[in-house]
């Protein structure tokens, strides 16, 4: 069938299942980064995925690992307990510049014409240009200073056009600090700062990988405790240095050499040749911890032994993840789990939802519960999905891959009563006239009642146990791939309540 009946069919499937199924809002979101080398593959990566959410600004800010010093030599010691024993006084630490970020949009600039042949909602890399900033990047967690980052982000706070914003920490929250402080000063001796506190406090979320100085703990925490945080502390390293070690081994092929090079990096075009991995021979300036391109240190590296193009590290990678609208409902439910991670709620601020050992998934491998599993899980299916982008970069809409629609013709929301049998019936669609094949699975860490699942290529029987108790909650998975190349995965969630 010709690829524009297609596409006519398809939004058909769209427009009619909307009406059943909860999707996602479009979020807008703000990156500030610290331009660690892994920051860079988290923005490469991103940049193939700008066309699923409104970028807002791009920040360059600084943490306990990069500063770039005020200029004067001024000497400087961490906060935070590891750097200050790993580092001792600095004047300046690893710093990469404010340069990088306007030389990798300007490779995005050359691959833009072939993206749009893929989506239309690609922004252009002049708008992106114009949303560059530089922000509080002296030292770590230095908030003092007005700069141009900090008053962008707060700009964007104070903005009524702009309900919502996600701000995203790849470093510290120094420049996301500063921007708040500076609504405070501005609003906090006036008549309106009640209504202006309440809000920015509802507006605004933050995304943060860890604690990488101290002014979330100091002061975002203490004087904006209503905004939510997403505190990944744990789950980011699946895509960090230590993936050997976090990742299960039957998804690491996927991380390999032997897929990033030939499916990502190689011939993908001139942004992902930009892209960091072992052994390649590229250098960031700046950072001379970056070693990693050197082939003769694969072996006995810190993090593992490695062969040539194997992943570094994408740390920051969950961040944005968050957002992209696959179909698992997480965004507004941060505890569902997702390809960005998956959170509980804090018992201290029910504003930050936090992961660890609380938010534990059962790792089918080690055969326990793992605080990295809800990331890891996902790791074969988004590195697909990557693959799927880097084609995008260079192929024509015909000769590429996109993902399926997974529907269900059910709503994502049924109350049944215990030992009641739920029947789910699928209606899924592929713009490419791909095969879906269905699986639909009890995503068991969260769901609070026995089921038992069965299922065929069109619909799935959900029998709940006899012992069901009211409030009692069942998270079932519809999961949908293709058989393109690659394989591409979404999902519908579907939460059964027990009257």
């Amino acid at each position: 069938m010709n690829k524009s009946i297609l596409l006519i069919l398809f939004s058909f499937v769209l427009l009619s299942s909307s009406l059943l199924q909860a999707q996602q809002p479009r979020v807008k979101t703000i990156v500030t980064t610290d331009g660690e080398i892994d920051d860079v593959d988290t923005f490469i990566r991103m940049l193939l995925y700008t066309n699923e959410f409104d970028l807002e600004g791009l920040v360059y800010s600084s943490s306990m690992w990069h500063y770039r010093g005020d200029g004067k030599a001024t000497p400087f010691i961490s906060k935070m307990e590891m750097t200050k024993n790993m580092y001792g006084e600095q004047t300046d630490l690893r710093w990469p510049g404010t340069n990088w970020i306007q030389e990798l949009i300007q490779e995005y600039a050359k691959i833009y014409p072939n993206l749009l042949k893929h989506s239309a909602t690609y922004p252009s890399p002049e708008k992106l240009m114009r949303m560059v900033k530089v922000g509080n990047v002296n030292f770590e967690g230095e908030m003092e200073l007005v700069t141009a980052g900090s008053e962008w982000i707060k700009n964007k706070l104070l903005d009524p056009e702009i309900k919502e914003l996600f701000l995203q920490a790849w470093g510290g929250t120094n420049t996301i600090a500063r921007s708040l402080k500076s609504i405070e000063e501005a609003y906090s001796q006036t008549a309106l700062w009640d209504e202006v506190y309440e809000a920015v406090s509802q507006k605004a979320s933050i995304y943060t990988i860890m604690d990488q100085d101290d002014t979330y703990i100091n002061y975002i925490s203490k004087k904006w405790p209503k905004i939510r945080v997403y505190y990944n502390a744990h789950q980011f390293a699946a895509f960090a240095y230590p993936w050997q070690q976090m990742v299960p081994s039957k998804l690491q092929a996927k991380l390999k050499g032997g897929f990033m090079g030939p499916e990502i990096i190689q011939n993908h075009g001139p942004l992902l040749k930009k892209y960091y991995s072992y052994g390649d021979g590229q250098k960031q300036q700046g950072d001379d911890e970056h070693i990693h391109g050197d082939l003769t240190k694969l072996k006995n590296a810190q993090w593992g032994s490695f062969d040539l193009y194997d992943f570094i590290s994408e740390g920051d990678t969950p961040a944005y993840l968050h957002l992209v609208d696959v179909g698992l409902d997480n965004y507004n439910n941060p505890s569902y789990g997702g390809w960005g991670g998956r959170f509980v709620q804090s018992k201290t601020n029910p504003s930050k939802f936090e992961d660890g050992e609380t938010a534990s998934d059962f790792n089918p491998e080690t055969q326990r519960k793992d605080p990295y599993y809800p990331q890891s899980r996902w790791v074969e299916v988004i590195q697909n999905d990557f693959a799927a982008r880097a084609d995008w970069c260079i192929k024509s809409f015909e000769n590429a891959n996109h993902p399926p629609s997974i529907h269900v013709e059910q709503p994502s929301r049924i109350s049944a009563k215990s030992g009641e049998t739920v029947i789910l019936d699928f209606n899924s669609g592929d713009i490419d006239g791909d095969q879906i094949t269905h699986s639909v699975w009890n995503y068991s860490d969260l769901s609070t009642a026995p089921v038992e699942v069965t299922f065929n290529q069109k619909q799935a029987k959900i029998k709940l146990g006899s012992n069901a108790a009211s409030g009692n909650q069942v998270h079932i998975i519809v999961e949908g791939t293709d058989n393109g190349i690659p394989k591409l995965t979404r999902y519908q969630r579907i939460l059964i309540e027990v009257d």
